[in-house]
């Protein structure tokens, strides 16, 4: 009895304590520690004192890299030089058959004009209420082109219109999954080759050899960073065999088909964007 009553004043006085240092630390910030990016940081480290508790939606703690939530699928940045939002996905459908809950729906693309299949999907939908986010789809996709999200408030009222992801909802930007895993993403490309497609750094190798060079990627630093800071197009990473071989072409051997679809998923990314704001 004497044990449980010394470890109920134990605790007791660890309460106090932090009821008074409470109180200490919300006169120190005069009114401004809470809501607060900086004063939020200080809270939740190790010289922090007081109350610890997160005043959640307002504050929330990052989550790690390795996070899983709703999955979604990688398309080619819309800044890209050569293939302005071209999806990674090529509907091969091993992620929907790996899928434990069979939550994934996939339609293959095909050609009009013969009515072969190409390796885009038509359609992909996920229902992220039935989705356990197990993270099988990512880590069997055998072209990078499924990542699991870091976005996990995603609760609203209507099931069918919002809960049932399509393939443009499903839609994000390589750069946005480099903005999430950074290192995750450096691992993956030395993995791959190269910060590409699988198919793109195949033919990147193949224009280098033909140079008499190697394909040869800076890991450093994301190409899409250094676009974005000088403003324009940045050449692909490597030797002036690559750089030729997806420069030059380019002028003289443009696929009017492909360059009008490109300006269409740009204007269609940038509607999205304003629609988001």
């Amino acid at each position: 009895m004497n044990g449980m009553g010394t470890g109920i004043l134990k605790g007791l006085r660890v309460t106090l304590k932090h009821f008074v240092d409470t109180f200490v630390d919300d006169m120190k910030y005069a009114g401004n520690k809470y809501f607060n990016q900086d004063t939020f940081e200080e809270r939740q480290g190790l010289s922090g004192k007081g109350i610890y508790t997160v005043q959640y939606p307002e504050e929330k703690i990052a989550v790690p890299e390795r996070f899983r939530f709703v999955p979604f699928l990688v398309v080619n940045d819309y800044d890209d030089p050569v293939a302005p939002g071209d999806d990674w996905c090529t509907s091969c459908g091993i992620c929907a058959k790996v899928c434990p809950p069979q939550c994934i729906w996939i339609v293959r693309g095909e050609d009009p004009e013969t009515g072969r299949p190409v390796p885009q999907p038509e359609a992909f939908y996920i229902d992220i209420d039935i989705c356990m986010n197990c993270g099988f789809c990512a880590e069997f996709c055998p072209f990078d082109a499924i990542k699991m999200d870091h976005d996990y408030e995603l609760a609203s009222y209507d099931r069918t219109g919002e809960h049932i992801y399509d393939k443009e909802k499903l839609s994000k930007e390589f750069s946005y999954w480099y903005s999430i895993a950074p290192s995750r993403v450096v691992e993956e490309a030395k993995d791959r080759g190269g910060w590409e497609h699988k198919d793109v750094i195949k033919e990147k190798k193949k224009a280098a050899k033909k140079g008499g060079a190697a394909y040869e990627p800076d890991f450093s630093v994301y190409p899409g960073e250094v676009r974005r800071e000088s403003g324009g197009v940045a050449l692909a990473e490597g030797t002036a065999a690559v750089a030729e071989a997806v420069e030059a072409p380019a002028e003289e051997t443009v696929d009017e088909d492909r360059l009008e679809r490109a300006q269409m998923l740009r204007q269609n990314a940038l509607e999205r964007k304003r629609a988001r704001s």
